[in-house]
């Protein structure tokens, strides 16, 4: 239990279990979750969420209410002129309203509000996630761990490397197994890492057998202590097929190293169409496609993600009956950021060469036509029981409702992606919610926000808790949000 000075004045509806009578003086028991926490005077729960603020369980976070231009509320619920600001314009989240934690509890705030003259129901509650992970997308080229290995923090397995995406290795990290069916720390460690990656903080991670990163939602990657900058414009046969028209005539011959697809433009389709001469070139790997190969190297950390440092080690041979002296090679990577130029001696042996102007032109417009790396961090859940029930008393029509398009699902006012099939599962870009959306409690388990808007008649159709609906007006008086503008790109939500 920690001290806390801040406490919001709208508590949430859940009183101080007196516990049978033998809590002891001044001590309440917060219910907002399974841990029952018995905190005592001005202190907190082991989740900071909740407090004793004079003898009375409180929500310690004030509720957060999106505004389109906060800046202009003189104060909360007002507008310059005094008058009530328009239901357009704000959007009441699930971020600090508290949970619907026991079961049977309606959801903390259900909003009521006419919004384009329809009237309108938004059930706000902080969801527990036991069943939830992150999907993180790493833009690089470069070999983090084969597929399906143990991602750590702190030594601790939270998650494992999944299938690689077009230029990005991708990481599946939580899950209800690795917060609550390894050892306690594992589950600790686990929902720690969650939390700091929703929140936008960085974490380090390491990969068994590959590297270790930092990864930060929106920020580039750190691969082994070095900043990645780029991500590919292509694999190596799409690389070829880009600039193939600009290679024309400055080289006779240009590989493109790829840990997934090398390029080799004269026989590239490309090169064909282009009547560029053969060059005799033969890399190794197995060919898939005229001018195309795979597995011309093992992964790693250097040219196009394998572990290739001399590029010259792919050619398998160089058929003299096509190749001949003088003939100008480049070699680079899909990055651009590994290039060199070598000119075929008497010999037929490649010799380095200064590369020519035209040539650097055309390896720096590669790198132009690379997108920055960054971090993407999804958060990903199932909601289930509590959740719905805070919603209805017949939970599975609200699914109903949202899976035929009646009800929208929102995450702290942001827009979610959700799945089809049974349940409620849905992902969310955690850099469109505002800071600080997501909590944890100790059982271990992640709080993320979540609401359901949906038109008056139909919530009360599906079963709502219609007599605990209460006017948007009433709630940003006498809650005292804090109001903050939508993220950039996230949008308003209505």
């Amino acid at each position: 239990m920690t001290p806390h000075t801040h406490a919001s004045t709208d508590a949430p509806d859940a009183a101080a279990l007196a516990a049978a009578g033998k809590a002891d003086p001044g001590i309440v028991i917060c219910d907002a979750c399974p841990v029952l926490c018995r905190i005592r005077l001005d202190q907190t729960g082991a989740c900071d969420r909740y407090g004793n603020v004079e003898g009375r369980l409180t929500r310690m976070d004030p509720l957060t209410v999106l505004a389109k231009n906060p800046e202009q509320v003189r104060f909360l619920g007002a507008d310059d002129e005094g008058g009530l600001l328009p239901s357009r314009e704000v959007f009441v989240t699930a971020i600090g309203a508290g949970t619907t934690y026991p079961d049977y509890k309606p959801a903390p705030f259900i909003v009521g509000a006419e919004i384009d003259g329809v009237d309108t129901v938004t059930v706000v509650s902080e969801g527990i996630f036991s069943y939830c992970g992150l999907k993180v997308k790493i833009d690089t080229d470069r070999h983090l761990g084969a597929e399906c290995a143990t991602v750590r923090a702190e030594g601790e397995p939270v998650g494992h490397v999944t299938t690689a995406e077009y230029g990005s290795q991708m990481l599946s990290l939580g899950g209800v197994r690795h917060l609550t069916g390894g050892s306690k720390r594992e589950g600790v460690v686990t929902c720690a890492t969650l939390l700091a990656l929703a929140n936008g903080d960085a974490a380090e991670l390491s990969i068994d057998g590959g590297a270790t990163i930092i990864v930060q939602a929106g920020k580039a990657p750190v691969i082994d202590g070095t900043r990645e900058v780029r991500m590919r414009v292509g694999c190596g046969s799409a690389t070829i097929g880009i600039f193939a028209q600009q290679w024309q005539g400055v080289a006779d011959e240009v590989i493109v190293v790829d840990d997934h697809i090398t390029g080799v433009l004269t026989e590239h389709q490309a090169g064909r169409f282009l009547d560029m001469r053969p060059s005799g070139i033969r890399v190794r790997g197995r060919r898939s496609t005229p001018g195309r190969y795979f597995q011309v190297a093992a992964p790693g950390l250097a040219w196009g993600g394998t572990d290739i440092t001399d590029p010259l080690a792919i050619i398998e041979r160089i058929d003299p009956r096509l190749a001949w002296p003088g003939l100008r090679l480049l070699m680079v990577s899909t990055t651009g950021e590994h290039a060199a130029w070598f000119v075929l001696n008497d010999a037929l042996v490649p010799e380095p060469a200064p590369m020519p102007d035209a040539i650097a032109n055309i390896v720096a417009r590669i790198g132009e036509n690379c997108e920055p790396a960054l971090c993407s961090v999804l958060f990903m859940a199932g909601a289930g029981g509590s959740l719905r029930a805070g919603a209805t008393e017949n939970p599975v029509r609200l699914t109903e409702s949202i899976h035929r398009g009646e009800t929208r699902v929102t995450a702290g006012g942001a827009p979610v992606m959700l799945w089809p099939g049974g349940g409620i599962t849905y992902m969310v870009d955690v850099t469109l919610l505002p800071a600080g959306a997501f909590g944890h409690v100790p059982t271990p388990a992640l709080v993320a926000p979540i609401e359901f808007t949906l038109p008056r008649r139909l919530y009360a159709a599906i079963g709502g808790h219609v007599s605990r609906i209460r006017p948007l007006a009433d709630i940003l008086q006498t809650a005292r949000p804090r109001l903050e503008p939508p993220r950039p790109g996230a949008g308003f939500p209505w």
